[in-house]
């Protein structure tokens, strides 16, 4: 059985609880041994009683709370990072840890610590200003956490969504190819078109452009985001409601083979 010993785990409080202490209580016997032989046998026990309970009760409650006080800094410090990472409105990502856990995937990639391929995509709120005026920000908010969690359960496992703009969220597909992630891109599309958002009982359809480009091979976080808002531009263009979508790769200024639909 493998013990957790991460630094939010109960499993190192008690693993150096006991190391430590079984450690005191051997340096406690090791030094007071030179005296041993001189003792009666009285003394003697005496003495390695004390030489046993004294670090027992000491040193077992030191390292039980020094460890226990560093487990809750740990679970403070992991809290605080989940924050730091998180929009506070719609709790996906936000543009700054999206846009660090990409490159950090690119990252691996070259190194071939992981496949060299997936997909990126754009997904923006279509008529979104038209929410706010007719209805209120607090109704605008509540649109965009719908378009959020509707996002979100339309990914696999490993595929991370962020907030990158006011009623803009980009998504990335590890390992995706272009078939997988022009069906999750498509998927997205008509969920949240199919929602029902109806705030105070009046019915607003929700709708959402998406480009997108899927690679295979040596890419930048700058140079998919260009070409997917290339496409989401494209989407917004045609009329909205509709994902146009990369299925070439990356391949410099301008964008190859197209597909759009809607």
């Amino acid at each position: 059985m493998r013990i957790d010993l991460s630094p939010t785990s109960w499993g190192r409080v008690i693993v150096v609880t006991v190391v430590g202490t079984a450690i005191c209580i051997g340096a406690a016997f090791f030094v007071d041994s030179f005296n041993f032989p001189h003792l009666s046998p009285e003394a003697l026990w005496h003495a390695q009683l004390t030489d046993l309970f004294l670090p027992l009760v000491l040193a077992g409650s030191f390292f039980f709370f020094l460890m226990y006080k560093m487990r809750q800094l740990a679970i403070a410090q992991r809290e605080l990072s989940i924050v730091a990472a998180t929009d506070s409105l719609t709790a996906v990502f936000n543009r700054g840890a999206f846009s660090m856990l990409v490159e950090a995937y690119l990252d691996q990639a070259r190194s071939h610590a992981v496949v060299n391929a997936g997909a990126f995509l754009i997904v923006d709120a279509d008529h979104f200003k038209t929410i706010n005026d007719r209805l209120g920000h607090d109704c605008g908010d509540q649109a965009l956490k719908l378009i959020a969690k509707t996002i979100q359960d339309q990914l696999r496992g490993a595929d991370i969504v962020g907030r990158i703009g006011g009623e803009e969220f980009a998504v990335f597909l590890p390992g995706a190819d272009s078939s997988q992630s022009w069906l999750v891109a498509e998927g997205i599309r008509r969920r949240i078109r199919e929602v029902e958002f109806a705030p105070g009982g009046r019915p607003c359809p929700l709708s959402v452009s998406i480009g997108g480009i899927a690679f295979s091979g040596p890419t930048t976080y700058a140079d998919m985001f260009r070409v997917a808002d290339e496409h989401l531009y494209k989407a917004k263009s045609n009329g909205r409601d509709q994902v146009s979508f990369e299925t070439t790769g990356l391949r410099g200024p301008a964008v190859g083979d197209a597909a759009t639909v809607h």
